[in-house]
């Protein structure tokens, strides 16, 4: 199980090479929630997306000869740029099964990285067996978006920088797919800010992680239709789920138009790109107004690649 002290050691690996992004804040958002906010902007990481931490992490404690014969990957676009840069960077190849309905400025921006591309059909194809086969035939090093040590420890640097910038929390909200995020972001707000309240935000058309928080297990859904394509996830890790299930004060969940809304208003109150999935935690935390006033609060933007954004 990844530990505190594992983000600890992902933060030494990926020091000069993941950016400490900013943390921004809005004086009307403030002013509407009644409440201090502040937003650490993934969004601004390199490759878009707080994916670069868990996938640099990972791919940096390979050994040589597993770098010499490649990685690969599978995801809807985030996870996906983030491996191709980080192997680019560390001078291996990678393939990546991305949905054949991913947005373009993903699979662009994925490509122009230097990785092969294998689509796949998300509601009737099986992304995990598509990537053992070819890691199988090709002997790749496969680099899960969510469920690994490495990858959750990476993950949790963002909160680790967030923490040590604006000090202590009331509480802290950001989105909720496969929970490498969460659990890590978990593993850092119980060693440094026991008394933060964290809370895993979700589309409400794929609530697995809420299902699963409520019933004491790892439930598994459909893949869900909604807008908020890096959350369109079906279980929660096993990995992940266990630290969720300790640490988490709850999962929420937002229609999709409620995500419209947050995603409309957060790219221009904080005069940067962002994506849906990446606005789920501002959704969330828009839906418990009337509990933040007064209190000091704490969002991660998680993404910025959309195909309203150029690249």
């Amino acid at each position: 199980m990844p530990t505190f002290e594992d983000v600890e050691s992902a933060a030494d690996v990926l020091a000069g090479h993941a950016l400490r992004t900013p943390v921004r804040s809005s004086p009307a958002i403030d002013a509407a929630l009644a409440a201090r906010v502040f937003f650490k902007c993934e969004n601004l990481q390199r490759g878009g997306a707080f994916k670069f931490r868990g996938a640099f992490n990972t791919l940096a404690r390979l050994p040589t000869s597993q770098l010499q014969r490649g990685v690969a990957a599978f995801s809807s676009g985030n996870h996906a740029q983030a491996v191709a840069l980080a192997a680019k960077l560390l001078g291996t190849t990678a393939t990546i099964v991305m949905p054949h309905d991913a947005p373009a400025i993903k699979v662009r921006l994925t490509a122009s990285h230097g990785a092969r591309i294998v689509h796949y059909d998300r509601y009737r194809e099986d992304r995990v067996a598509i990537t053992r086969e070819l890691a199988e035939r090709d002997g790749l090093a496969i680099v899960p978006p969510f469920d690994h040590e490495d990858v959750i420890a990476g993950q949790g640097t963002s909160a680790l920088e967030f923490f040590d910038e604006v000090g202590g929390l009331d509480a802290l909200f950001m989105p909720l797919g496969g929970g490498g995020l969460l659990a890590g972001s978990l593993l850092v707000a119980e060693k440094l800010h026991p008394g933060c309240r964290v809370y895993g935000v979700e589309p409400l058309a794929g609530n697995d992680g809420q299902q699963s928080l409520r019933q004491g297990r790892r439930v598994r859904i459909d893949t869900p239709q909604t807008i908020a394509d890096g959350a369109q996830t079906q279980q929660l890790g096993e990995l992940s789920f266990p630290v969720i299930q300790r640490a988490v004060t709850d999962i929420l969940t937002v229609t999709d138009d409620q995500l419209r809304d947050a995603t409309a208003a957060l790219g221009t109150l904080l005069d940067c790109p962002v994506e849906p999935t990446g606005c789920l935690g501002y959704a969330g935390a828009l839906t418990m107004r009337d509990a933040l006033r007064g209190l000091r609060v704490g969002v991660i933007v998680s993404g910025g690649n959309a195909d309203t954004i150029a690249p």
